[in-house]
This record gives C-alpha cells, structure tokens and sequence, in this order.
C-alpha cells in the first residue's frame, strides 16, 4: 500500500462527540472494527485510515445535528456515499467521525414537465433511472459504478455520456449542504440559469466534502431518446482510433458515447464476458436521436472510421445486443483483473485536449512497456479522458515503485499537454501532489476559502489542499 499522510487526532473531542452522537442517535452510530474498515477507503493502494464511529442520518436536520456536535469539539466529519471513488476521498487522516448518508436515499420531486428533479444524496443513479422510466426521463451522468448521486456531485463526476450531456457540473441547477457551522444552505432554486451572487452551486460541486457536506440535490433531466443506436470500430492501432474520435467530433457528429478499449482491454473483455471482438484497438459509441437521425450518425461515423483503417464495423439498435456491449465495457475493472490473476488493479485518469489524446495515450503505452508494467487503457476519448489499470503485485517493492513512477509521470505529461491531472476521479489524497503544479497560485485561492468557511478544518480534512 502506498502511505497516506496522518494528521493530529482530537483524541478528547473525538471521544466526547461519539458520546453525544450515540446518545442522539443510537444503533445508527457504529464503532464496530468492521464498519469502521468498510468506511476507511479500499478501492485504491493508498492506506486505509478509519474513522472513529459512523452514523447514519436519515435527513438533512439530521446531518446538520451530527455536523454542529463535531464543530463543537472539532472533530473531522467525512462525508460517505457508496464508497466507489478511487482516491482515498472516505479516509480519515485525523480519525473522526463518517456520516454514511445511503439512508438519505428518496427521490423527493420529479417536475417532467420542466425536465428535473429533487433527491435526496443517497439516491444511485441507477436507482433514480429506474424510477423515472414511466415518465420518460432519465439522467444521463454514467460514470460505470452505481454512485451515489450525492457522492458524483461531490466529486464532480463524469463519465460515458459526457461528449453530450456533460458532467455533473453541468447537470445540477442547485444543492442543499450543510456547511461547517451546522449551517443548513440553498445555493439556488430550480431556474435554469441565474445570475444571483456567486455560484456556490459549482462551489460545492466538486469539493469533496471539504466545504460541506450535500444532503439534496436538483438535477437536470433529458427526455429518453426515441432511438438508441450503438456501434463498434475495431483499428489496427490506438493512435487510428483516437484520429478517428478527433475526425468524429470536429465533424460535429452528436455523438452520446464514444470510448476507446485498447488491445489489452479487448482481450479482458472477450474472455471475462463472452465477445467474439478482433483483439485490437476498440471504438464502442452510442447515438441518441430519431430512428433515422441515429442511423445517419453511425453511417457517417462508419465513413470517418474507414479513412483510419478502421475495420468490423457494426451498428444495433437492438436492446439486447447495446446492452450486452455496454455492460461489457462497465466491467472492464473485473475483466481486466483476470489478466493477472491475484494482482490489485491500481486505476488512475488524466484528461488531455482532443488534439493531443492520441500522443498522450501512445506515450501512456510505450512507458507502461519501458517499466514492465501490464496497464490496459479504456477512456471517455470524445472528451479527451482516459484511465489505465495498471495490474501490480504489491509484495513486490519493485513493481510498486515503477507504479509511483508511471502515476506519476503520467499526471506531469498530461498537465505538461495543457491537460488536468483528473478527468473526473477527483484529487482526494492521492493527486494532491499534481494540484498545484496544474493550477499553481490558484491552490492558495482555494486554501484561502476552505479556512474562511472551514477555520477548524473539520471537513474532511486532508483532501485536495495540504
């Protein structure tokens, strides 16, 4: 495991606010070894740190409650949804206590006829999909894993369908949080633009809890397409099929999915869920519209594709066989696992300009071979992000170095590109490093205003910002 940076613990506030909050809350604060582990972070190589006890609120009042006991004696709060981020964001460098908000999990309002809705943080979204179907609507933020909507705000979420409905900063018009101070706020209503003071909407999306923590969300929708066409490309190589996504999107085709599978993730793919796909460089993409406006932009995605040697080129709108195909890429994780059997997956994302993807991602592959590395590469490629697994035997100390070193000289290259260090798996603890080599004098910015609302540093301290 890669250390993770303690931080001084409240020992004597720590134990009084548990106290507290058992009497408050009862069987809903846990300090069992167990619950405390699952909400310590595990799906990254960086230690584990647990909190001190976890509660679970059932409402914003709730949370408010749990926040103002834990200022009161200056004890860190660690806000937790379902636990799928990947750089140590649900650690606990100062112990503390973690406010599990997956109980926290109503759709409140659906108002269809101005295309959004109000929900509560612990809501997934493939909950919230399930329950708009009859009307219509669906969300379209699909970042793989079934995050909590709470939680994808928080980090400001991305994923397959961001080349045309954008991210999650794009698709909130206004939160409710819980500041330091207990404080219960509305950073705006459900107009669909305004120009009202600062934008603490965008404020708090993507802070990671270190502002407040989010307890209710109004979120934009879209109308279901009436027609869903997926496609498939297979290249002779991945600098072929990253031209070909540069051709697709300065052609302006309204593409909803385009992402990329490298040979090695095809391979996973084919063994782990049944494909018969050539093991080369992959496009999967997917086209909403009319019938006959999704089947055009496939037809001229297919035009694009043969100009960059592209080859096996097929298109459904059949629901069993978009399905299959899709599913197939969301479990690229457990796929690509069984490359090495017994080997931790250690994933990270840099984001580049579409310009400069296809280099970025030939030079990813040619220092992964340099340091004897096995690191498949999918990505997000209309949008410029992409992610490597890199597949490691952490007993072996030589291996784990080569993996800092790729991590790290892969964050440097792609900020080096006029890119971000993070396309959308946030900083959390383990990109801090690259923050302030990306942004520079803005960090002290950042500090300036995380010590103006948060002056004790009780909000899930060590994240982002030193």
């Amino acid at each position: 495991m890669v250390q993770a940076m303690a931080l001084p613990r409240n020992e004597q506030g720590i134990e009084t606010a548990i106290g507290v909050l058992k009497q408050r809350f009862g069987d809903r604060l846990q300090t069992g070894a167990a619950i405390r582990e699952q909400h310590g972070h595990t799906t990254t190589w960086i230690d584990n740190q647990n909190p001190d006890a976890v509660v679970f609120p059932h409402s914003t009042e709730e949370v408010a409650e749990i926040v103002k006991t834990c200022a009161a004696h200056k004890v860190p709060v660690i806000p937790f949804g379902t636990g799928t981020s990947l750089e140590g964001h649900v650690n606990a460098p100062a112990g503390g206590i973690s406010v599990d908000l997956m109980q926290m999990n109503k759709v409140l309002a659906v108002h269809a006829s101005d295309l959004d809705c109000v929900v509560q943080p612990g809501v997934t979204r493939e909950d919230l999909n399930t329950y708009l179907r009859d009307q219509g609507l669906f969300f379209p933020i699909d970042p793989g894993a079934n995050a909590s909507l709470g939680g994808m705000a928080a980090t400001r979420a991305s994923g397959t369908n961001a080349v045309r409905y954008g991210t999650m900063k794009d698709n909130i018009l206004s939160l409710e949080a819980v500041m330091p101070d207990g404080q219960i706020i509305r950073t705006g209503h459900r107009a669909k633009k305004s120009s009202a003071g600062y934008d603490l909407t965008r404020l708090l999306i993507g802070a990671e809890g270190t502002l407040g923590i989010i307890t209710e969300i109004t979120l934009r929708l879209q109308g279901i397409p009436e027609a869903i066409t997926s496609a498939r490309c297979s290249f002779p190589t991945v600098d072929a099929a990253c031209q070909a996504v540069m051709m697709t999107i300065q052609y302006g085709i309204p593409v909803a999915r385009i992402e990329l599978l490298d040979e090695m993730s095809v391979k996973a793919a084919n063994a782990y869920s049944g494909l018969n796909l050539p093991e080369t460089p992959l496009l999967l993409l997917e086209f909403h519209g009319s019938e006959n406006g999704a089947k055009e932009q496939a037809e001229t995605f297919g035009g694009i594709a043969e100009e960059f040697e592209g080859r096996d080129f097929a298109a459904t709108s059949t629901s069993e066989e978009r399905t299959k195909l899709w599913q197939a890429r969301h479990d690229m994780y457990w796929a690509s696992l069984q490359l090495r059997p017994g080997a931790r997956g250690i994933s990270t994302d840099v984001c580049v300009p579409i310009s400069r993807l296809a280099e970025c991602v030939g030079l990813t592959q040619k220092k992964a071979e340099e340091l004897d590395l096995l690191a498949p590469i999918v990505g997000h490629v209309g949008d410029g992000n992409f992610h490597t697994l890199v597949l490691l035997d952490m007993d072996s100390p030589e291996e784990v170095a080569n993996a800092e070193e790729f991590v790290d000289w892969l964050n440097e290259l792609a900020i080096s590109m006029d890119g971000t260090c993070t396309g959308e798996h946030g900083i959390g603890q383990g990109k801090r490093p690259y923050l302030i080599k990306e942004l520079g004098a803005a960090t002290g910015y950042m500090s300036a205003i995380k010590a103006a609302l948060d002056p004790d540093n009780i909000m899930n301290p060590g994240k982002i910002l030193d």
